[in-house]
This record gives C-alpha cells, structure tokens and sequence, in this order.
C-alpha cells in the first residue's frame, strides 16, 4: 500500500518546472538534483556498440560490471569482490530491496533524503527519524542511535537498519570520521546494519575527507554500501547502480536475500547499460579526465553559490561535496512573518518560486520539521540551458566566468537579496 506516501519530492517538481516552462517561465532550476551534462563521448559510444546485448542476463549482473565494479572499490581503499556485489536499476533500487531484505526499524538521519522514509514506509517498516549534529551531515546522532536501540529493545520492538549518506543530500556535508565511527561502534553493540549510501562519493571535494569518512572503514562485517553512475558520470536516465554487500556467512544470505527480491522485482539490469557500466567503472584516462572536468565544475558553482548565500546572512554547512546547498532562514522568521507571511518552509518555497521565479524544496521534504525554515539548493542544473552551453561549462577552466552562470548566480543573490532579511 502507499498510503501516507506522498511521490518523490525532487521528481515532482522536476515535472512542475517543465510544465512552467512549456507555459513560457523562465525559472531558475534549484530544486532538482539531476545533473545537466552531456555524457562522455566514449561512454555514449559504448552504449551504442552494446544495444546488440538483449538478453536478460544474471539477476546480480553480468561478470564483467561486478569485477570492475569490485576494482572501482578496490582503487578506494575497500575491500571487495564481485561474490558481494548486485548490481540495479539505480542505487535507489538496490536501497529499497536491501530495506525489504532486512526488515526491522529503520533509522534514518533528519534531514535526509526524501526517499529513505518513503521506502521504509512502503516496506510496511516502522521509521525512526534521529536529527544529525554539526558536522555530521547524513549521519544520525549516534548517542541518540544507541538510546533509541535501548528504548525499542525494553518496548519489544527491534531496530536492524541505520541509514547515512555519504557525501549528504540535502546539506552538502562530509561527516567527520569520529561521527563515523561513533556510529559503527553503536551499530556493532546493538547488531544493527547500516546501509551507506555513497552515490555522491565521487563528488566530494577533498577526497581523503570521504574516504576517511565511509562506515565500511570502521564495520565492514555489518555495511552495505550503495552507489551508482547517475551522480559522477552524470547518467541518472540509464538507471544503473551497483551495491557491496558484507561477507556471507549466514544462510540464506542477506546478499542472497536481495538477490530473491530482485529477481521478483526488476529481474535483471538493462544489458546494454550494464556493459556501458564495465566499461566506465574500469576508469580509463577518457573516464577520469571527464569527472575530473565535472568535479571542477560542481566544486566552483556549488561553493560560488553557498559563498552568495553567507553573504546575504543565512546560515548554512560548508558545501564539501555534491551540488546541493542548505541554507537556515529561522533567525529571520520574524522578517519573513512580517514582510511576506511566511511561517514555513513549504511557504518560503512557494514564495520563492511565485514572486521570484527560484525553484527549491522546502526542508520539511527532508524530515525537518514544517516550522524550521531550511530550504534546499541545488546548483546542477545551473551549468547551460543547452547541451552546447554545458559542454563548454564542463571544459572551461574558470566556469565562473561564463556569462550564463554569472547570470544564474546574480538571480540567486537577486532573489535572497529581495526578501529583505536584516542584516
């Protein structure tokens, strides 16, 4: 059932701007974060050579995507092999069989994602939202995971499953490793899995940070690791992520358990898109050189873009890593109350995009509450309007300097800037 389920936040308004945008609005594009480049050209071309490839092939994937998959790990300092990997239609697939597969209470951190709850709920499991502390994006306050393990446990219930995010959506954050390992001590003590998600691993903007910050460094025996092609390569439309399972010891396994459930669920991969996967995951010079360019492009817009924000004297993390921005309007409640009636963060959106043409997505979409007025940013699709703009953003050296960028960024601070908030 989905009842109580409401549809993804960030695809919904995808939609809503392209019906705007059929109507003759011109919106500045901050809410969703689908990244806007073209794909390399060698990866495009290994797609095509691969549409020969119809068959429905393993249910886990083909060899050769779960071996460079386990060397794209490897290069990161993890251990793997492709005896625990499966492969999916999108890291969001694999996180919500993996939610079937253990069952249990969920934690997840607050703010977080929009789809972790939605997928726990419609896994018919019980969702413990636990706020984060600062410095500690996507990742749940481990003194108070280890106090909600304790009360579940006198009250009968059992918690399995602790979510983080690695980099964070929403807040463009890197938890630091004491956080980290904090949590794995607390999930070891009270047999909890935790379930990483690290689709944004590959943007982050000093990679040691990440590494260092990843729960498989700290509980190996009791992570899973969830990522994909949509964010680095910027792919989101061919659907493909893989996912690093812990040892299997038990049986059935809980590899195997996700496997059962996707074989009822998407069957196999797409096979052309999982032999375009071998190919990009084994990171030939072509491949490198490309997510090198785009790092570069995320880092200089997203860090232009929170730099705007400090300026016009909201509060918000540090952006370390994806495209994605989380300012905190609450100190100037009382200006928005006043100036423009607005008491939530659904109603600074609404105003955001009614009277200054911004699209963004309220932090009560995130699992903040409806009264905290954060608001989330993103700067992905902020690089071109059209496929030529973007390539040129992706090869310059200064993207700064472009003039449509210059523009994005001048309507940004236009828009803050006109909500008249004290200094």
């Amino acid at each position: 059932m989905t009842a109580g389920v409401q549809p993804s936040a960030t695809l919904a308004i995808g939609e809503a701007l392209n019906a705007l945008r059929l109507q003759g609005r011109d919106v500045l594009p901050m809410a969703s974060g689908e990244i806007r480049l073209p794909a390399a050209p060698r990866l495009q071309q290994e797609l095509r050579t691969a549409t020969e490839h119809n068959d429905y092939g393993p249910v886990a994937g083909i060899e050769s995507y779960r071996e460079a998959a386990a060397g794209y790990w490897r290069r990161r300092g993890v251990d793997a092999d492709t005896s625990r990997i499966i492969t999916g239609p999108g890291s969001k697939a694999l996180l919500f069989a993996s939610l079937l597969a253990l069952g249990g209470d969920v934690i997840v951190p607050r703010p977080s994602w929009v789809s972790y709850t939605a997928q726990a709920t419609l896994a018919g499991l019980h969702v413990i939202e636990i706020d984060t502390v600062p410095g500690a994006g996507g990742v749940p306050d481990p003194d108070a995971v280890a106090a909600a393990a304790r009360t579940a446990r006198r009250s009968g219930r059992s918690i399995r499953v602790v979510v983080t995010t690695l980099p964070d959506n929403p807040t463009g954050d890197i938890a630091v490793t004491d956080i980290v390992q904090r949590l794995t001590d607390v999930a070891r003590e009270h047999d909890l899995i935790i379930v990483s998600d690290e689709i944004y691993y590959d943007l982050a903007f000093d990679e040691a940070s990440v590494r260092g910050a990843s729960p498989i460094n700290f509980a190996p025996e009791r992570t899973i690791v969830t990522t994909g092609l949509t964010k680095n390569l910027a792919v989101g439309g061919w659907r493909t992520g893989f996912a690093l399972f812990p040892q299997r010891g038990e049986s059935p396994s809980l590899f195997d358990s996700v496997c059962t459930a996707a074989s009822h669920i998407w069957s196999s991969p797409t096979m052309p898109v999982q032999h375009a996967a071998a190919y990009a995951l084994t990171e030939p010079p072509e491949i490198v050189a490309w997510m090198s360019a785009a790092l570069h492009l995320h880092r200089s817009v997203a860090r232009a873009a929170n730099s705007v924000l400090r300026t016009e004297g909201l509060l918000l993390p540090e952006t370390r890593g994806t495209c994605y921005l989380y300012p905190d309007f609450s100190l100037h409640r009382d200006a928005l109350r006043a100036v423009h009636n607005v008491e939530s963060s659904a109603g600074l959106t609404d105003l955001l995009l009614r009277k200054y043409a911004v699209a963004a997505l309220p932090g009560s979409a995130f699992g903040d509450p409806h009264d905290k007025l954060t608001v989330r940013l993103s700067t992905s699709q902020l690089y071109g309007s059209t496929v030529q703009q973007q390539q040129q953003a992706l090869d310059s050296p200064d993207p700064l300097t472009l003039p449509w960028i210059v523009e994005n960024l001048a309507r940004l601070h236009d828009a803050v800037s006109a909500l008249h908030l004290p200094a």
